[in-house]
């Protein structure tokens, strides 16, 4: 009589979160301080019916936006400036207008509840962002945060996110990626993870054609999307 194999026991999910425009709406601190630097640096500030489309992809990107369409692009040597400028002047105004997105705080709840490993995966300067998750009284979800200077890469390279799972001690297989941009999408992509995109974050591209494996309008919808997304994860490993 042949032994019983065991089945092996499926890992808990690792679900990873983007920062800026899918755990908080960090807007406008951001833009405020893209517009004093545009200020300090002679140029229009952006009018608040734009901002929005300037942020995300970390504060060098919001700074090369903000040039161009106050007028001459900026250089790249500018552009190295501006950055450490951006990060000294945001640091001192971190969340003075930052709110996070309803619904997320009783979805997080329920994740750590249900023993899932979270963590930060952001552009987002790796001090400024933990400071960040402290003020907003996050940190108690995320025991990993990897930033935009982490690593060597950012997103969407897919060493953020390994970086994030090992630390987590996770599975890739059932890892899955939440964020608002191409950045995170394509970095899910690239990591051969599962993806959730929310449509209430800042992008360049409309959310319905990120290519995300789910889109959520609030998080309410976050958890039966989950659910959803690792069934059809599950599915798809056991047919091979």
């Amino acid at each position: 009589m042949q032994p019983m194999t065991q089945a092996r026991p499926t890992p808990s999910p690792t679900i990873l979160f983007d920062l800026d425009g899918t755990l908080a709406d960090t807007a406008l601190d951001l833009t405020e301080t893209m517009n004093v630097l545009l200020a300090r640096h002679g140029r229009d500030r952006v009018p608040h019916e734009r901002v929005r489309e300037m942020v995300g992809g970390g504060a060098r990107k919001i700074m090369e936006r903000g040039f161009a369409y106050s007028g001459e692009p900026a250089s790249e040597e500018l552009l190295d400036e501006l950055f450490h400028e951006f990060v000294a002047y945001y640091g001192d105004h971190l969340v003075e207008h930052t709110k996070l997105f309803d619904g997320l705080v009783p979805a997080l709840d329920t994740l750590a509840q249900r023993g899932f490993k979270l963590g930060v995966v952001t552009n987002k300067v790796e001090g400024l962002s933990v400071e960040i998750i402290r003020l907003l009284s996050l940190d108690r979800f995320f025991p990993v945060l990897i930033g935009g200077d982490t690593l060597p890469v950012r997103k969407p390279d897919p060493e953020p996110i390994f970086e994030a799972v090992s630390r987590l001690e996770g599975d890739r297989s059932t890892t899955v990626m939440v964020g608002d941009s191409r950045f995170d999408i394509d970095a899910a992509k690239n990591a051969n993870v599962g993806s959730i995109a929310v449509s209430f974050g800042y992008t360049d591209v409309p959310p319905a054609e990120l290519g995300a494996d789910r889109l959520i309008d609030h998080y309410d919808e976050l958890l039966p999307a989950l659910d959803d997304l690792l069934a059809e994860i599950a599915g798809a490993s056991t047919a091979h």
